[in-house]
């Protein structure tokens, strides 16, 4: 129970924070001597942290399905907040087909502490090169379709441990010419169908599992605790992004990528 705990605040947290959610709960539990939960706690985890996006973004998201739906109806883009909902299925994409082709490669490197600790460093360059070469300061209604491409092109990257889903997103983002908090917004919005994705094919794989009820309290445990750290997490960095920079996620990747790897090395 308490490394469900401990898991869940840490998958929540850093599921938003720019510094790579998976690479934690690969350095977590290898730092501690704990064993891989497996995948229904991996799983569980990952709902919790929807359940964090829905909550926060619940009214944003309902008034761009809405307006989804409506351009379908109309055949028209007229509304802001409808092309923002078709720049995201577009970004979704690569994510989508990089996840479904690459998706054994990526999982054998989650067994490889010194490829999560290289994929830190280069999130923390990321972080670096994406504050350094901010262009303007617009909105995401502003993108364009290549635009939401590169994101999510940049989210599919994040499927390698190490690489932050939102920190890859944001600085590309921020390439782009968004602002800070309207890259965080357009990050996490974009992480919505990703993750539900995710987890539907992973609830397939889960339902053949045995013996996941004899665990139920211990994943709904996880659930929550990520459910709860994932939705400050959201509050924490949208207010932090309105008066800093990512400059000290950036340090904070580069200090742990080299810890890691220095330990790695050393076996």
């Amino acid at each position: 129970m308490l490394q469900a705990l401990l898991l869940g605040l840490v998958q929540g947290a850093t599921e938003f924070l720019p510094i790579s959610s998976s690479g934690h709960l690969v350095l977590v539990p290898w730092f501690l001597g704990w064993e891989d939960p497996g995948l229904a706690f991996d799983t569980f985890l990952h709902l919790g942290t929807l359940v964090a996006v829905l909550a926060y973004f619940g009214h944003d998201l309902w008034d761009l399905a809405l307006a989804w739906a409506g351009s379908l109806r109309e055949r028209s883009l007229g509304a802001p907040q409808a092309r923002v909902a078709w720049l995201i299925i577009l970004g979704t994409l690569p994510a989508a087909v990089m996840g479904l082709t690459l998706e054994g490669f990526f999982e054998r490197l989650f067994a490889a502490p010194v490829w999560v600790s290289i994929f830190l460093l280069v999130t923390g360059l990321l972080l670096f090169l994406g504050e350094g070469v901010r262009k303007s300061e617009s909105r995401m209604e502003s993108l364009t379709w290549l635009d939401a491409l590169l994101v999510g092109l940049a989210q599919g990257v994040a499927i390698a441990p190490g690489v932050s889903r939102s920190g890859a997103t944001i600085s590309a983002g921020l390439w782009r010419g968004l602002e800070r908090e309207e890259a965080a917004r357009f990050s996490f919005l974009l992480a919505t169908p990703a993750i539900l994705g995710a987890n539907l094919l992973q609830l397939w794989d889960l339902a053949r599992l045995p013996g996941a009820r004899e665990v139920a309290s211990t994943l709904l445990l996880g659930f929550l605790a990520a459910a709860v750290s994932g939705y400050l997490a959201i509050r924490f960095f949208l207010g932090f992004l309105k008066r800093h920079s990512l400059y000290p996620f950036s340090l904070y990747c580069w200090l742990l990528g080299t810890l890691t790897l220095l330990l790695a090395l050393r076996g």
